[in-house]
């Protein structure tokens, strides 16, 4: 098993959906610097289930700042041009909340979100 780590801000807030059994999840995009590079951003899909999604949804916001730790795990599917792709995504994820942006305002209109 692979773990990943790191830290980030939101780049968008978290909607709520539910699986076909209805277990309360979501997926929170992490925008991220590479180490030692102020130019290299990478982004990583934390997935989030139950009452950790809910408090998400509830109190994240947009350019908030996270630590996370979790599996890396890949998710397989094919897209409409018939191509298999692979997407990798952070599961069992342990997160811990930052400071939010100063003005909601100004974390929508930033394309730079990692600070």
């Amino acid at each position: 098993m692979l773990t990943l780590s790191g830290n980030g801000r939101l780049t968008h807030k978290p909607q709520l959906r539910h699986t076909d059994s209805g277990i309360a999840v979501t997926t929170v995009s992490v925008a991220s610097r590479r180490r030692g590079s102020d130019n290299d951003v990478f982004y990583v899909d934390l997935i989030l289930w139950e009452a950790h999604a809910a408090f998400a949804v509830q109190h994240l916001v947009k350019g908030q700042a996270v630590a996370f730790s979790g599996r890396l795990e890949p998710r397989s599917w094919t897209g409409r041009d018939g191509v298999q792709r692979v997407a990798l995504e952070v599961d069992g994820v342990e997160v811990e909340y930052g400071a939010k942006p100063r003005v909601d305002a100004a974390a929508e209109r930033s394309d730079d979100i990692p600070s």
